[in-house]
């Protein structure tokens, strides 16, 4: 039993990891124009994101089981430590790195160190949305921050009472974002342990049954929200203040438009009924906030013009992109012959 708790530990740490980076972009524009108090949307952040973990998230973790099917509980713990690891490096240097990227990263470690095959396509399929989904946020944010900008200007109503509806108005979309990303992001934080999960479904009635995937991922939830409370004030700063400077409205508008990015990856109700009528779906992937949100950013700016763009800090949070993928691959390997070579443990079969 304690080796299980052991071992899923770093799943939880790259829960807490993702808390610390990832999640905290959700309501990041909100607390960097001081329109949400941190507490407040560390709370709100929080409780909807574990009731998406639970409720929606077993979607996108398919498509990473599918690049990498990870079968000894070993494996999975450092597949998860590796991509934590990585993640709070780039956390401490104040980075918004793709938590997404990281675990992808280490799965790919893993295939190589077990000789699996990695699948193509769904590496592709993964890697096409780290390129689409802030390029589709910053559409979003764009056409969302003229239709916004024309409602103000265009209404009659008193500054603190328009200050009033803007508050409300995040932490509505920001407890909409934050559901979104339970769902969606969950996977990156659990979905390798599935396969050797030492959980089993609890069934007490016809209405109450929760499976061992979603006691997995509520684990992981609560793991997730502690990251949020206790480091994730950083990163708030960088994507609130540091990339562009975002006033309330602007600030909404970012929180908005990559929420809708985050959920249209991470909808399986949506995915089925587009399905249905034979209509191109959304791929269930799990995606990075931070890349919806610095692309919400800088639809932004595209709208008024590139102004006060911080291009230094773009660049920097491009190559954090490029380099967590490659650097969690190197460290799950590493990690990965140590286990089986020093510490003795099978980490595939």
């Amino acid at each position: 039993m304690l080796i299980t708790v052991f071992f899923l530990s770093s799943g939880l740490f790259l829960g807490w990891s993702l808390g610390a980076n990832d999640a905290a972009n959700i309501f990041g524009t909100a607390v960097g124009t001081k329109m949400v108090k941190f507490k407040t949307a560390a709370l709100i952040c929080s409780i909807f994101l574990i009731l998406g973990a639970v409720i929606s998230g077993a979607g996108a973790s398919h498509t990473l089981g599918k690049l990498g099917n990870v079968n000894e509980l070993a494996g999975a713990f450092i597949v998860a430590l590796s991509a934590a690891l990585t993640v709070l490096w780039m956390t401490k240097a104040g980075l918004p790195v793709s938590t997404s990227q990281a675990i992808v990263g280490s799965i790919i470690g893993w295939n190589l160190f077990s000789g699996t095959p990695t699948s193509m396509s769904s590496l592709t399929k993964i890697v096409g949305t780290w390129i689409f989904s802030p390029i589709l946020s910053a559409i979003f944010a764009f056409i969302l921050f003229l239709l916004v900008k024309r409602i103000v200007e265009k209404s009659c109503i008193h500054m603190l009472r328009m200050d009033m509806y803007i508050r409300i108005a995040m932490i509505i979309v920001g407890a909409f974002g934050s559901y979104s990303l339970g769902a969606n992001n969950i996977g990156n934080v659990m979905g390798v342990f599935i396969n050797s999960s030492p959980f089993k479904d609890i069934t007490l009635s016809s209405l109450f049954h929760i499976s061992n995937v979603q006691q997995l991922f509520f684990l992981g939830g609560i793991a997730i929200a502690i990251g949020v409370f206790t480091y994730s004030k950083r990163v708030m700063k960088t994507v609130g203040t540091g990339i562009f400077k975002l006033n309330p409205v602007t600030g909404l508008v970012v929180v908005l438009a990559s929420s809708i990015t985050l959920f249209l990856f991470a909808s399986q109700g949506l995915y089925d009924f587009l399905t249905s009528l034979h209509l191109p779906a959304f791929p269930l992937v799990p995606v990075s906030s931070s890349q919806a949100v610095v692309g919400s950013v800088m639809g932004i700016s595209l709208a008024k013009g590139v102004r006060n763009l911080n291009f230094k800090k773009l660049a920097e949070i491009s190559i954090g992109w490029v380099v967590t993928p490659l650097a969690s691959a190197i460290f799950s390997y590493i990690a990965l012959f140590f286990m089986q070579n020093v510490f003795m443990h099978n980490v595939y079969h």
